[in-house]
Protein backbone atom coordinates (compact mmCIF):
# COMPACT_ATOMS: atom_id res chain seq x y z
CA UNK A 1 0.00 0.00 0.00
CA UNK A 2 1.01 3.59 -0.59
CA UNK A 3 -0.48 7.01 0.15
CA UNK A 4 -1.58 8.40 -3.23
CA UNK A 5 -2.74 11.96 -2.64
CA UNK A 6 -4.19 14.53 -0.27
CA UNK A 7 -7.15 16.63 -1.40
CA UNK A 8 -7.83 20.30 -0.68
CA UNK A 9 -10.96 22.18 -1.75
CA UNK A 10 -10.02 25.54 -3.28
CA UNK A 11 -12.14 28.59 -4.06
CA UNK A 12 -10.26 29.84 -7.13
CA UNK A 13 -8.45 27.10 -9.03
CA UNK A 14 -6.32 29.35 -11.22
CA UNK A 15 -5.10 31.34 -8.20
CA UNK A 16 -4.30 28.11 -6.34
CA UNK A 17 -2.51 26.60 -9.35
CA UNK A 18 -0.34 29.72 -9.61
CA UNK A 19 0.56 29.39 -5.92
CA UNK A 20 1.37 25.68 -5.96
CA UNK A 21 3.29 25.80 -9.26
CA UNK A 22 4.95 29.24 -9.15
CA UNK A 23 5.49 29.77 -5.41
CA UNK A 24 5.97 26.18 -4.22
CA UNK A 25 7.47 24.93 -7.48
CA UNK A 26 5.19 21.93 -8.01
CA UNK A 27 4.29 20.73 -11.47
CA UNK A 28 0.73 20.47 -12.78
CA UNK A 29 0.44 16.72 -13.36
CA UNK A 30 -3.10 16.54 -14.70
CA UNK A 31 -6.34 18.47 -14.73
CA UNK A 32 -9.87 17.47 -15.68
CA UNK A 33 -13.23 19.24 -15.72
CA UNK A 34 -16.39 17.36 -14.73
CA UNK A 35 -19.17 19.57 -16.20
CA UNK A 36 -22.03 17.33 -15.05
CA UNK A 37 -20.78 17.54 -11.47
CA UNK A 38 -19.68 21.20 -11.84
CA UNK A 39 -16.17 20.63 -10.50
CA UNK A 40 -12.55 20.42 -11.66
CA UNK A 41 -9.74 18.27 -10.29
CA UNK A 42 -6.12 19.33 -10.67
CA UNK A 43 -3.21 17.23 -9.40
CA UNK A 44 0.10 18.90 -8.52
CA UNK A 45 3.34 17.55 -7.12
CA UNK A 46 7.10 17.25 -7.25
CA UNK A 47 7.20 14.17 -9.48
CA UNK A 48 5.24 11.34 -11.04
CA UNK A 49 2.11 10.11 -9.30
CA UNK A 50 3.50 6.60 -9.77
CA UNK A 51 6.38 7.42 -7.45
CA UNK A 52 5.28 10.08 -4.96
CA UNK A 53 2.27 11.32 -3.03
CA UNK A 54 0.67 14.33 -4.72
CA UNK A 55 -1.87 17.01 -3.93
CA UNK A 56 -5.35 17.06 -5.46
CA UNK A 57 -6.92 20.51 -5.74
CA UNK A 58 -10.70 20.26 -6.04
CA UNK A 59 -12.59 23.27 -7.34
CA UNK A 60 -16.37 23.11 -6.99
CA UNK A 61 -17.52 25.66 -9.54
CA UNK A 62 -20.30 27.10 -7.38
CA UNK A 63 -18.24 27.54 -4.19
CA UNK A 64 -15.89 30.52 -3.83
CA UNK A 65 -14.56 29.81 -0.32
CA UNK A 66 -14.53 27.21 2.45
CA UNK A 67 -14.46 27.29 6.23
CA UNK A 68 -11.15 25.58 7.04
CA UNK A 69 -12.39 24.41 10.44
CA UNK A 70 -10.20 23.67 13.41
CA UNK A 71 -9.44 20.03 12.63
CA UNK A 72 -7.14 20.66 9.68
CA UNK A 73 -3.43 20.84 10.44
CA UNK A 74 -1.05 21.38 7.55
CA UNK A 75 0.85 19.91 4.63
CA UNK A 76 4.61 19.40 5.17
CA UNK A 77 7.35 19.77 2.56
CA UNK A 78 11.02 18.98 3.14
CA UNK A 79 13.51 21.57 1.88
CA UNK A 80 17.32 21.63 1.81
CA UNK A 81 17.81 25.35 2.62
CA UNK A 82 14.81 26.72 4.48
CA UNK A 83 16.05 30.33 4.63
CA UNK A 84 16.71 30.53 0.88
CA UNK A 85 13.46 28.68 0.14
CA UNK A 86 11.38 31.13 2.20
CA UNK A 87 13.11 34.10 0.59
CA UNK A 88 12.45 32.72 -2.91
CA UNK A 89 8.81 31.97 -2.08
CA UNK A 90 8.29 35.49 -0.70
CA UNK A 91 9.84 36.96 -3.87
CA UNK A 92 7.33 34.96 -5.94
CA UNK A 93 4.40 36.30 -3.91
CA UNK A 94 4.19 33.61 -1.24
CA UNK A 95 3.01 34.59 2.24
CA UNK A 96 5.52 33.38 4.85
CA UNK A 97 3.47 33.36 8.06
CA UNK A 98 6.15 31.89 10.33
CA UNK A 99 9.78 32.60 9.46
CA UNK A 100 12.43 29.87 9.66
CA UNK A 101 13.48 28.86 13.15
CA UNK A 102 13.50 25.97 15.58
CA UNK A 103 10.15 24.43 16.44
CA UNK A 104 8.80 24.96 19.95
CA UNK A 105 10.29 22.50 22.42
CA UNK A 106 12.62 21.04 19.77
CA UNK A 107 15.48 21.73 17.42
CA UNK A 108 13.97 20.95 14.01
CA UNK A 109 14.06 24.09 11.85
CA UNK A 110 10.64 24.86 10.37
CA UNK A 111 8.71 27.67 8.68
CA UNK A 112 5.14 28.07 7.45
CA UNK A 113 3.69 29.57 4.28
CA UNK A 114 0.00 30.05 3.58
CA UNK A 115 -1.78 29.34 0.31
CA UNK A 116 -4.44 31.67 -1.15
CA UNK A 117 -7.25 29.78 0.61
CA UNK A 118 -5.56 29.98 4.03
CA UNK A 119 -4.17 26.42 4.13
CA UNK A 120 -0.84 26.20 5.96
CA UNK A 121 2.19 24.50 4.45
CA UNK A 122 5.02 23.61 6.82
CA UNK A 123 8.54 23.72 5.44
CA UNK A 124 11.01 21.46 7.26
CA UNK A 125 14.79 21.78 6.94
CA UNK A 126 15.89 18.31 5.77
CA UNK A 127 19.65 18.78 5.93
CA UNK A 128 21.81 20.43 8.54
CA UNK A 129 22.18 24.17 7.97
CA UNK A 130 25.53 25.14 6.43
CA UNK A 131 28.30 25.70 8.96
CA UNK A 132 29.59 29.28 8.88
CA UNK A 133 33.23 29.54 7.81
CA UNK A 134 35.73 29.67 10.65
CA UNK A 135 37.13 33.09 11.46
CA UNK A 136 40.82 33.55 10.72
CA UNK A 137 42.87 34.02 13.86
Amino acid sequence: MRLLHTMLRVGDLERSLRFYTEVLGMGLLRRKDYPEGRFTLAFVGYGSEREITVLELTHNWDTAAYDLGDGYGHIAIGVEDIVATCAAMAERGGKVVRPPGPMKHGSTVIAFVEDPDGYRIELIQTSPPPTPPALAS
